[in-house]
């Protein structure tokens, strides 16, 4: 297909702006917060405006053959990523203490973890096309769900391809890409993938009313727990994506090519349809509700996101709830949490399936674990429900590397590193992280990462503009913090968190709450809320936003947000118009 590349935009960088503008706020509230943001940093970040089994198998040995032509190396490292939709760190390795994650938090135990580690749009497409390109959404120039950045913004390279075209055999099962139109009806194939992508035949009735109520019928509603033998064809799509992701890891075995396998889970992303034995994990009675249920006093109207999709199930429908602000009655809101950790225990065990099939296939000396999600999701805190935000609760994810011999030392003969563990068993230990990584680091640096851990020459910084270049980074490079000289003298990697900075944003249409805030279209955003993350702070401006051009206006101010890691880890207390700040904004023109 052809591809065109956009003109180079006119205007000013969005980012930069927002950074210079938040340096200003911020030196006037606390000289610390100043030297953090002005810390010396990597190279500037760019412009940021600007079928069936049969199948697959059939495919397996044209992908093999060309594979093997392309990669002549033998010790070449395969890499295995786990994406999950809409996980926040709610996990056993990230310091929940009520959460069930055994083995997530087994493969931590043998990981280096990111700590602080955030999605650059809490959204699924355009997070996933972000990090799978390695550019920001400013650059794919999707903040939706309606383009196809290969025709929309430029023909970027992906991961998958990177390793497709340097002899890797590549393969997608469940929900890599978001499907549909954002990634071309197709996965993003066939530039990335050996062969047609694997998506569970019981996907189609995630949103179908298989949800039983208590009047005995059959519902779409938020929270459905199943009985998975009740359900159409006896399965669920996770339970599927495990079984076909280890079918794969069974045919490489034999192959002599290397292989990067990325699996999608789909829970705990809304409705919570897990089996229903899931639930005596979490007993309602255990279940709190979030620490900071009401909405802030100082949020901005435009930074709040009504939850608009929580609202259309028909559980949810049924409690008649005030559109925007809610809220919640408060034994419903337990039950969603209580659903939401049972997924994400579910997940847990497929994740542990999958990690004990490389044990026992002998995968695990030779193969690479990255394992993450496309970004988090409230709970109720700031008297908000699901992702559509730039607060710490929907951007920050779970992020860690498992990488042979390095950041765990190399099963021994007839060893397993990752059997599996069972949830229920309450004589089961928490695991603590092999290692730590305090610094704030971003999704969009898993391209470099996994191309230097994997021996692959890493992609250029981008120029500035970089629609026209196919390759290049926007992220750093990670891989220095799993340079660890020794692992069990340092545990917790001793970098310097005052020089990174996380960026992220979410596009909105009004200054108000309306019924498409939080998916609005291209053609229907006017204001962007670009969102600085430092290890002391969160400051994000919402400007003025030109659909048509691409182009944020920062002398067009339509709120700010300030707040204070350290006095205000749940980002409650927003003092960016406290008197000593209101009119500063308006005095830094770009």
């Amino acid at each position: 297909m052809g591809v065109s590349t956009p003109q180079n935009p006119l205007g000013t960088d969005g980012f930069a702006n927002a950074c210079s503008l938040g340096q200003a706020v911020i030196r006037v509230g606390r000289d610390c917060c100043t030297k953090a943001a002005m810390s010396p940093q990597p190279p500037p970040p760019p412009d940021w405006r600007l079928l069936g089994f049969s199948l697959l198998v059939g495919s397996f040995c044209f992908a093999l053959e060309s594979a093997a032509q392309g990669n002549s190396a033998t010790d070449a490292l395969n890499v295995l990523l786990i994406i999950v939709d809409d996980l926040r760190p709610s996990l056993g390795c990230y310091g929940d203490k009520l959460v069930r994650s055994p083995n997530i938090d087994q493969l931590a135990s043998h990981s280096i973890l990111f700590q602080n580690a955030f999605a650059q749009q809490a959204v699924c497409a355009p997070s996933r096309v972000s990090f799978l390109t390695g550019r920001r959404p400013d650059t794919t120039r999707l903040y939706d769900f309606n383009s196809y950045w290969r025709v929309h913004s430029g023909n970027f390279s992906t991961i998958p391809q990177y390793f497709k075209e340097n002899g890797y055999v590549t393969m997608s099962v469940g929900k890599v890409f978001h499907p549909g139109i954002s990634s071309n009806h197709s996965d993003d194939s066939p530039y990335s993938w050996s062969f047609p992508p694997y998506h569970p035949s019981s996907e189609k009735y995630e949103n179908t009313k298989t949800c039983r109520g208590q009047d005995g019928k059959l519902h779409a509603n938020l929270l459905c727990p199943v009985d998975v033998a009740d359900v159409p064809e006896g399965t669920l799509p996770d339970k599927q994506s495990t079984e076909e992701a280890i079918r794969l890891l069974e045919k490489m075995k034999i192959s002599a090519s290397p292989f990067f396998l990325a699996v999608g889970y789909h829970k705990p992303h809304i409705p919570f349809r897990y089996p229903k034995e899931f639930q005596k994990l979490y007993p309602l009675e255990n279940i709190t509700l979030a620490p900071d249920p009401q909405v802030p006093d100082g949020l901005p109207p435009v930074a709040y996101n009504p939850w608009m999709d929580i609202r259309e199930r028909e559980d949810v429908q049924a409690l008649n709830i005030s559109v925007p602000y809610g809220p919640i009655p408060v034994d419903f809101q337990r039950k969603i949490r209580q659903s939401y950790f049972a997924s994400v225990s579910y997940l847990d065990t497929q994740v542990g399936h999958l990690l004990s099939a490389l044990d026992d296939l002998h995968l695990t000396s030779n193969t690479i674990i990255a394992f993450t999600s496309d970004h988090g999701w409230a709970l109720g805190e700031h008297g908000e429900w699901a992702k559509y935000s730039n607060f710490d609760i929907t951007t920050r994810v779970p992020l860690m590397f498992y990488v042979p011999g390095k950041t765990a030392p190399l099963p021994g003969a007839g060893e397993k590193l990752f059997p599996y563990q069972d949830p229920f068993d309450p004589t089961s230990e928490s695991m603590d992280p092999g290692g730590h990584v305090t610094d704030l680091v971003e999704l969009v640096s898993l391209f470099p990462t996994l191309a230097g851990l994997a021996g692959l020459q890493v992609p250029p910084w981008c120029p500035i503009p970089s629609f026209h270049v196919e390759l290049c980074r926007e992220g750093q490079n990670l891989q220095r913090h799993l340079q660890l000289h020794d692992l069990e003298e340092d545990p917790h990697f001793l970098g310097n968190p005052r020089e990174s900075i996380a960026y992220s944003q979410y596009p909105r249409p009004a200054d108000s709450p309306q019924w498409n805030s939080d998916k609005p279209s291209l053609k229907d955003i006017k204001i962007m809320g670009y969102s600085i993350r430092t290890i002391d702070y969160r400051y994000t401006v919402w400007v003025g936003f030109n659909p048509a051009e691409f182009l944020a206006n920062f002398s067009d101010i339509h709120a700010g947000e300030l707040y204070f890691v350290d006095s205000d880890p749940l980002q409650d207390h927003n003092i960016y118009n406290d008197s000593q700040h209101r009119d500063l904004p308006h005095s830094l023109k770009p």
